[in-house]
């Protein structure tokens, strides 16, 4: 492990240890054989794949439709009333659902000892941009109006994106935004990241054409820079503090990279975790990769520290 310190970025790269690079090749073979051989539609492809993170132990699981918003609770017992956790989960805006995320939901939750809300949002193509952002807006709108004084919030991949985009509308009307968690976010879809274009970029889970294609789909003609779709280009003055966790093997490092660096130099707390080794979201591994437990661990202590 490695520290740097600029600014207000605290850089940190962990090196994936030797016990753990066989479990790693492991999990990506175990993907790849999933997502060829399922016999439904993508779609349900993808839920099951993510719904393999095992729901984390004494936490219950309630549905909400209440007030045009639906989802998921996630509580773990004793969880206080005043604090929450809002997941955005990812999928590249055209797949995944609040059910298959209850999982991966409840083990930062169990971590975290916060009630942690999973919402559903509108995917492409068949509700383009900005469907997913005005939802997401709305999700931190309705905790408020649930009595939730202060939130946390979390996403992985274009969850992260979205995540990062509700700071844009923000106004300080409740709930405050004690802090943010990203996974692998995915926050340029103009594709300018070095890291996307680069051909010595070897990622395991996504060749270029497949973001490409899903942008295309999720814009559906909007810019590719228009700061609720792709938050690279519209970084709040102030935000809250902020932690980054990526791999090194992910087209989308540079994503993370460059949203770092200018939130530090806006003045933000910024946490960035650069694991050495691994893949898109491979914190979702918890029963396999002990790397993913730790930066589990790791995101929720940061909520945790940064409660008012």
């Amino acid at each position: 492990m490695q520290n740097s310190l600029i600014t207000g970025l605290v850089e940190t790269r962990y090196v994936l240890p030797e016990a753990e690079r066989q479990i790693e090749q492991d999990v990506l073979a175990a993907t790849g054989r999933h997502m060829a051989d399922f016999a439904g539609s993508l779609r349900e492809a993808y839920d099951a794949m993510i719904a393999q993170t095992p729901i984390a132990e004494g936490v219950s699981l309630a549905p909400v439709s209440q007030d045009g918003i639906k989802g998921w609770w996630v509580r773990p017992a004793g969880a206080s009333d005043k604090r929450a956790i809002l997941f955005l989960h990812g999928g590249a805006y055209m797949l995944g659902s609040a059910a298959a995320y209850r999982g991966f939901a409840s083990q930062i939750a169990a971590r975290a000892g916060v009630a942690t809300f999973v919402p559903d949002y509108p995917l492409a193509p068949e509700q383009p941009f900005p469907a997913a952002f005005d939802a997401a807006a709305a999700a931190r709108r309705w905790l408020g109006g649930q009595g939730f004084s202060q939130i946390a919030m979390i996403g992985d991949s274009a969850g992260g994106a979205l995540a990062l985009s509700a700071l844009q509308e923000s106004d300080g009307t409740p709930p405050h935004i004690a802090a943010v968690v990203v996974f692998s976010p995915w926050l340029d879809l103009a594709f300018t990241g070095p890291s996307f274009n680069s051909p010595q970029t070897h990622d395991p889970i996504f060749q270029p054409q497949v973001l490409t294609g899903a942008a295309a789909a999720y814009l559906n003609g909007a810019d590719p820079r228009d700061g609720r779709a792709s938050p690279l280009y519209a970084i709040p003055a102030r935000l809250p503090p902020l932690a980054i966790q990526v791999g090194t093997d992910e087209l989308l490092f540079d994503d993370a990279l460059r949203y770092a660096k200018a939130a530090a130099d806006r003045g933000g707390e910024v946490r960035l975790d650069i694991h050495e080794g691994l893949h898109h979201v491979f914190q979702r591994s918890t029963s396999e990769l002990p790397s993913a437990r730790r930066a589990l661990d790791a995101a929720a202590g940061f909520i945790t520290r940064h409660w008012a």
